[in-house]
């Protein structure tokens, strides 16, 4: 393979890290990216996110120069994505594979640096992915999160502008998602362009500059989180109250403000504009207790902007 090893430039001199522009792909009758336009500048760590079937994986396949888009344009730093990937500019890690397990993590990361023609030193990319301390240690008796640092240390071989990380945490344990995390944000912090896809919100909220949200093919949101929050507006009232019935729960929505009512064991939760009718109406009205009113988070404001109502409001 050959590569051309370029140094991590900065925003001023080159063209967007990404930039999406009409994507579309169709499988058979569905549509799987339905018109996605999408600009990452380098130097952002972007999150992608959406719920199963938004089109995220199809749209990183693109990016990455895997599949064809039917329609629209991907270019990566200006250049079609597999040209990006042949000169070393983007790299992938993805959630499983790539690897032998007979192999020792050292072995693994000479034996990748040995298919590019320029590759940062091995020894220093297994101290920069947190493994140096393993490299002797054979990868089918590594943990899933040392694994998925190894996928990190041979994705950052050839030095790439971007690194793209598809769902890189999926089985990880707290503490190896942390420490997973705490490798990607350190050399995110040297320059270089992420952008990950992940169904935990929690990461998306700590480690992304900004958060790019994806629903039915389309982009439907796009800010920091502070930005994607405010977009559901509103507060979280919960408040324990045993034996409700689900017709003494529904009648909640009749109070002003109430979006959304939320059945779960003795615990009702509601959505609403106005905490203090939820609130008011609970206390004196209700057997209701150990009422709590919260702020919306990351995981509300994605459920508002991305999926229908399926709780009680459903069926109503």
């Amino acid at each position: 393979m050959t590569q051309t090893q370029q140094p991590i430039r900065t925003a001023g001199t080159t063209p967007p890290a990404v930039a999406l522009s009409g994507l579309t792909k169709r499988f058979g009758p569905v549509t799987a990216v339905d018109g996605l336009d999408l600009t990452v500048q380098p130097g952002e760590v972007v999150a992608f996110l959406g719920p199963n079937g938004a089109g995220k994986t199809s749209t990183i396949d693109m990016m990455l120069g895997l599949s064809q888009p039917d329609a629209g344009t991907a270019e990566v730093f200006g250049r079609a994505p597999r040209t990006a990937v042949a000169q070393g500019l983007v790299t992938a890690v993805m959630q499983s594979g790539g690897l032998l397990k007979d192999l020792t993590v050292g072995e693994t990361v000479e034996l990748t640096a040995a298919l590019f023609a320029h590759t940062r030193p091995v020894a220093e990319v297994l101290d920069r992915a947190g493994l140096a301390d393993i490299a002797g240690r054979r990868v089918g008796k590594c943990s899933g999160g040392q694994q998925q640092r190894l996928r990190f240390a041979m994705a950052l071989l050839p030095e790439p502008e971007l690194i793209v990380l598809d769902e890189p945490t999926t089985g990880m344990d707290v503490e190896g998602r942390r420490e997973f995390w705490g490798a990607i944000r350190a050399d995110a912090e040297q320059g270089r362009t992420v952008l990950f896809a992940t169904h935990y919100l929690d990461e998306a909220d700590a480690y992304a500059d900004r958060i790019v949200l994806v629903s039915g093919g389309r982009v439907v949101a796009d800010g920091t989180a502070a930005e994607i929050k405010a977009m559901s507006a509103g507060r979280l009232v919960s408040a324990t109250w045993t034996d409700v019935a689900p017709a003494q729960a529904a009648e909640l929505y009749g109070l002003d403000g109430v979006e959304d009512v939320e059945l779960r064991g003795d615990t009702v939760l509601v959505r609403t504009r106005d905490s203090d009718v939820v609130a008011r109406y609970l206390l004196t009205a209700t057997t209701a207790h150990d009422l709590q009113v919260t702020s919306r988070g990351l995981e509300d404001a994605f459920l508002a902007l991305t999926t229908p109502p399926t709780t009680l409001g459903a069926s109503r």
